[in-house]
């Protein structure tokens, strides 16, 4: 089962608000999910994006794809930077 970390498009007409959901690629935009692991809310100023990032890099882990937008989004707000705290190790 391919499964991808994408958008679902909440609010009314005019108005969104996304919630971060983690989906089987088959099911429709703003259908069946697996889980939801964060929001974004593009109308804030500043944009405000809340991801948990320990579910999102558990996913990624297990094979789940970002699309573009939504890897964006956690680029931007350092979702994959939790995972390399401290790998910088020094080495004599």
């Amino acid at each position: 089962m391919a499964v991808k970390i994408r958008l679902k498009r909440m609010g009314s007409k005019k108005n969104p608000f996304y919630r971060i959901v983690v989906a089987d690629i088959r099911a429709p935009r703003d259908g069946k999910f697996i889980e939801e692991i964060g929001y974004y809310n593009p109308l804030t100023e500043p944009k405000t994006v809340k991801v948990d990032a320990e579910k999102v890099n558990k996913w990624i882990k297990n094979g789940a794809k970002p699309t573009d937008t939504v890897n964006r989004l956690f680029k931007n707000n350092g979702v994959y930077e939790t995972k390399n705290d401290n790998s910088e190790e020094v080495s004599e």
